[in-house]
């Protein structure tokens, strides 16, 4: 029978102690919805009575299906009973059925931040976790810097555990909470501790100072361990916390543990792993394990090559497993193989050996030396090679245009600019010209261009502009430089694409950005290209 691990997510409270990170109320309910609609086990909610945010998201939990939302605290003080002490009181006034307390298990530590005879700190670990289980509460104990303890004083580590252990609790979490252990070290430690608690239920808390956690929470579970703290995106104090989203596939898809998830569920991971940093307003990290957009992406002709005639060439599981996708990146690094399985991607059909395809390669090559950037620019790669390959729509025939940035003067002497933009464009064997201003010239051309076109292509009004930047890359040229302009774009259904332009002059690669841009868009909404 698969042995069960179980997950236990700690955003809502150690990741939200990363810097910049501040969760709203809000923030912290739609994070544990779908963290337990995804699946996970325990959620801990944040610590009661440490701020009004976890106040209040602990006076209006969200009700989940299956995980348990846990809250976090500490053992009673020094000179307290268990049962009048106001951190325990917090804890058991909030409806969670499960509570997790922290206590110290290295020596050192209780003699200098606690200040209190390592007997004492004993019996507060004992009495505190005997409190909670005397509430009807499921108790979790959070060893802190127990690896770090138990190198210094296996004994009185060892004897911390113990006295959690006797007193109720029923998962020991071993904290490697400086984050300086070794996979090796963690994998002794932990079998030390299976031979002296082969009755307790073990669990394991790092911190990634040292890149590790995730492989330290591996190695723990190699050892013996069945419960996996961790947060979503690896997200906490300092260096962050053990990475959930590199764990989970890891345990199900490497090591064949069972999760409580099923397959279908993983594939929503990368979603999950989206959510938090939307949230967070941070831009995915593209080259996170499993869920990056570069997870599963190749670019070297070499292996693409390989990867057409067997995907286990460069691709350690079936990116579908994690709901990821294979992408074959174009570039100056590119041959054949990248051209023809990015056209195949993208829905052209074309034969692998047609006479276009080193022409296309040639002018990838070319075009990149000169400063495009297409394994970014996806919308106008294709563009260009359906313009190569003969396929590409005509919606529109540019005649010329003009952008200009006026500064003038008003009545009281003020500043201001007015920018301005002209567009002449053939539609339908009709001549058009519009003009448009806007907030600098190519906010102006772009007005321009839609003023004219939107009587033809109504579609145009659910395209928006996402994003608009602009690389210098040939600094040394000072003004005369050759820049690069990469916009993107999305419509009402969330959908986005990459455009780019390259010119010495802004302006001019601005337009060609554009005209991707309103171009790819009307092919891929379907728009019939209009003639006279």
């Amino acid at each position: 029978m698969t042995e069960r691990v179980y997950l236990y997510d700690s955003t809502l409270r150690d990741g939200a102690q990363a810097q910049g990170i501040d969760f709203s109320v809000a923030d912290k309910q739609a994070i544990a919805s779908a963290l337990d609609a995804f699946g996970i086990d325990y959620i801990e909610g944040g610590w009661p009575g440490a701020n009004p945010t976890d106040d209040a998201f602990f006076a209006a939990l969200p009700k989940t299906k299956t995980a348990k939302i846990s809250a976090f605290g500490m053992t009673r003080r020094a000179g307290r009973s268990a049962s009048n002490d106001p951190g325990l009181q917090d804890l058991l006034a909030v409806s969670t059925p499960t509570i997790c307390l922290v206590g110290k298990t290295w020596d050192w530590q209780v003699e200098t931040a606690l200040k209190v005879s390592t007997s004492e700190n004993l019996r507060m670990i004992s009495e505190s976790l005997a409190h909670i289980r005397a509430q009807g509460r499921e108790a979790v104990f959070d060893a802190e810097h127990f690896f770090d303890g138990y190198k210094a004083n296996p004994a009185y580590a060892i004897e911390a555990l113990k006295a959690a252990h006797e007193g109720g609790a029923q998962w020991l979490v071993l904290c490697d909470t400086n984050g300086g252990s070794l996979p090796s070290e963690v994998k002794r430690i932990v079998s030390a501790v299976k031979d002296a608690l082969p009755d307790a239920h073990l669990g394991i808390h790092c911190h990634n100072d040292t890149e590790q956690a995730v492989a330290n929470s591996l190695a723990a579970v190699e050892a013996g361990v069945r419960q996996v703290q961790g947060t979503i995106n690896g997200i906490g104090e300092r260096c962050g916390n053990a990475n959930l989203i590199a764990i989970i596939p890891t345990l199900m898809l490497k090591m064949g543990f069972d999760t409580g998830l099923m397959s279908e569920q993983l594939t929503h991971i990368g979603e999950l792993s989206r959510l938090v940093d939307d949230r967070l307003n941070r831009a995915p990290d593209r080259h996170a394990a499993y869920v990056g957009a570069s997870a599963f992406a190749h670019k070297g002709g070499l292996h693409v090559s390989a990867m057409n005639k067997d995907s286990r060439s460069y691709e350690h599981i079936d990116p579908a497993l994690v709901g990821n996708s294979r992408l074959i990146l174009v570039s100056d690094k590119a041959g054949r193989a990248n051209i023809v399985s990015r056209l195949h991607q993208m829905g052209i059909k074309v034969a692998d050996d047609d006479d276009h395809i080193g022409e296309l390669v040639k002018a990838v090559k070319a075009r990149e030396a000169l400063g495009y950037a297409y394994e970014d620019a996806s919308a106008s790669f294709e563009l260009m090679a359906r313009e190569r390959l003969g396929m590409a729509p005509r919606y529109y025939d540019l005649q010329s245009y003009r952008a200009l940035n006026e500064y003038r003067l008003d009545e009281k002497n003020r500043a201001f600019d007015v920018a301005e933009a002209t567009v002449k464009l053939t539609v339908a064997g009709e001549q058009v010209m519009t003009v448009a201003e806007g907030n600098g010239p190519v906010n102006a051309l772009d007005a321009a261009l839609r003023k004219a076109l939107l009587p033809h292509y109504p579609q145009l009004a659910k395209m928006h502009l996402n994003d608009y930047k602009v690389r210098i890359l040939t600094p040394s040229d000072a003004t005369a430089a050759l820049t690069r302009v990469m916009i993107e774009s999305r419509d009402d259904q969330g959908r986005t694409w990459n455009t780019l332009g390259v010119s010495h002059n802004v302006i001019d690669a601005s337009y060609h950005a554009l005209r991707d841009a309103i171009v790819f868009y009307l092919m891929k909404a379907g728009a019939a290209p209009l003639r006279a």
